[in-house]
């Protein structure tokens, strides 16, 4: 491994841990900072699959009391039975579409050109979210029901479109539905754990041979970036949160996506070119 190989993977690495539980699309970010980087091709696709799995296990992490109080209250407690079955309902809708779609939607829609406008179409959904006035009936997790689970699982596949995000549609989604600031946002990262395991399991199995050995040290800068700086995003967004709104957020994509799609408008950067 050189330098220069070290060096994009501890970039994407930051890149992925920052941006994966934000609102602002991991996805479309890693898609334009690898390109920028030239770093792609099948070692890309195997390098994802790792680094996304660093940064859940930050999430798992933070998160650890909950889990560990849900997995030991399963036998007894209504609560913790209602709280991993409503995991299970938001989680299974990306399951079916995920599998379906996946491919078709990696071919054609994995490009900066789509992330940009996804970015700003997500932006302005953002800021009318936030503005429109909350009717607001959970609380906290414990308080959601199945069917605010669904909704939420279903407002998370909109997020098959790099550059909408994850995070993004699961917690907008959560606000519309209902849920308050803090509970859509802690579901959103109660709800990553089983999508982007999942996800990360059937990618990895399907591109298995991507694999190899001589690549591992490679994966594991990336692993170890993306888990910390994943760690001090997920920290910081749910302190942020106590005080402001997701604006911030919005404003950031709108004009993240509309320097991109300057960049291609004007030719000063041929984004159509990119292939991840």
């Amino acid at each position: 491994m050189d330098l220069w190989t070290a060096f994009q993977a501890l970039i994407l690495g930051v890149v992925e841990g920052l941006t994966e539980f934000l609102p602002i699309s991991s996805t479309g970010h890693q898609i334009i900072v690898a390109d920028l980087l030239n770093f792609g091709g099948e070692r890309a696709m195997a390098f994802n699959i790792i680094i996304q799995l660093g940064a859940i296990l930050a999430v798992v992490w933070q998160f650890r009391r909950k889990i560990f109080d849900v997995v030991i209250g399963l036998p007894t407690q209504p609560s913790a039975r209602r709280f991993t079955a409503n995991l299970l309902i938001a989680f299974l809708p990306a399951v079916v579409l995920g599998v379906i779609f996946a491919d078709l939607i990696h071919e054609y829609l994995f490009n900066p050109i789509t992330v940009a406008t996804a970015l700003v179409v997500g932006g302005v959904v953002m800021l009318w979210a936030e503005r429109r006035q909350h009717e607001v009936h959970a609380e906290s997790v414990d308080d959601i029901t199945w069917k605010d689970a669904l909704k939420v699982g279903f407002a998370q596949c909109l997020a098959m479109i790099p550059g909408t995000s994850r995070s993004g549609s699961t917690i907008i989604g959560g606000l519309l539905f209902g849920l308050s600031r803090k509970t859509a946002t802690e579901f959103s990262f109660f709800l990553a754990m089983p999508t982007m395991v999942g996800a990360a399991v059937y990618s990895g199995y399907k591109y298995r041979d991507l694999f190899v050995p001589a690549d591992f040290p490679v994966f594991a800068i990336g692993f170890v970036t993306a888990f910390i700086f994943a760690m001090i995003a997920v920290r910081g967004l749910l302190l942020f949160i106590a005080s402001h709104s997701y604006a911030t957020f919005a404003w950031y994509r709108i004009v993240f996506g509309l320097v991109i799609l300057a960049t291609w408008q004007f030719g000063w950067v041929d984004w159509t070119a990119v292939k991840p």
